[in-house]
């Protein structure tokens, strides 16, 4: 495909939708603070197409589909890339021209735009085949080989340029911490299967690549199917 993909829209605000998460950086394990009306988070989660996430903007280069036909997805690895700020998009615009090429399927620009690249059903080529067996940050014996392209969704943070040490910006932590839960719901994935790429790949020794964002992940501990029923009935 070239040229610039007819469904590329930018996120609309979702005037009748709250966010099912608080997004501060610092979440509670377990909470999920929300305000769900008239349709439930979980719901959202479903649609094909273009859903608007409440407090996110998402620019769909390619829309959602048939979320069954996406059950491959079992785990989701968190990415950080040394492209300077406002490389998202472009980035995003390659990987859509060509989807397997290596790259992830999800990029976050650092004011917390996301740009979804491709087809939720394709595989693009990212990580190195789960080859971490040091049981340095997580139990490698249930990733090693086993956390690799064709089972998990990529997510890649731009920005940590020229310094690869700096963190993601506060807006990409929010824009992880609202875009996960849906990620979750969509694909039902635990917050036990997000992993940062440097838990389960030997990567750069000058820093762990996505530890920050995998931490949070965790800390969050969004729990798909119940924890937007809880938020809904705790209203």
């Amino acid at each position: 495909m070239s040229g610039t993909p007819a469904s590329r829209h930018h996120a609309r605000t979702g005037a009748v939708l709250a966010c099912v998460v608080a997004v501060s950086v610092a979440v509670p394990s377990g909470r999920a603070a929300a305000q769900l009306a008239p349709a439930s988070f979980a719901d959202l989660a479903k649609q094909p197409g273009e859903p608007q996430i409440p407090n996110l903007k998402i620019v769909y280069l390619h829309p959602l589909g048939n979320r069954e036909e996406a059950r491959h997805w079992k785990y989701i690895i968190v990415h950080q890339t040394e492209g300077p700020a406002g490389s998202a998009y472009s980035l995003a615009q390659q990987q859509f021209k060509n989807p397997t090429k290596r790259g992830v399927t999800i990029w976050v620009e650092i004011d917390g735009t996301v740009y979804w690249s491709v087809a939720e059903t394709a595989i693009p080529t990212h990580g190195d085949g789960a080859n971490r067996n040091d049981n340095k940050y997580v139990d490698n014996t249930k990733t090693y080989r086993s956390v690799v392209k064709t089972n998990s969704l990529g997510v890649e943070f731009v920005g940590n340029y020229p310094d690869v040490r700096n963190p993601v910006s506060a807006e990409q932590m929010k824009a992880w911490l609202t875009l996960l839960p849906f990620l979750q719901e969509r694909y039902s994935i635990a917050a036990d299967n997000v992993y940062a790429h440097n838990w389960i790949d030997f990567k750069d020794r000058r820093y762990c690549e996505g530890c920050d964002l995998g931490s949070a992940a965790r800390k969050l501990g969004y729990v798909p199917g119940k924890s937007a029923a809880a938020a809904s009935q705790a209203r």
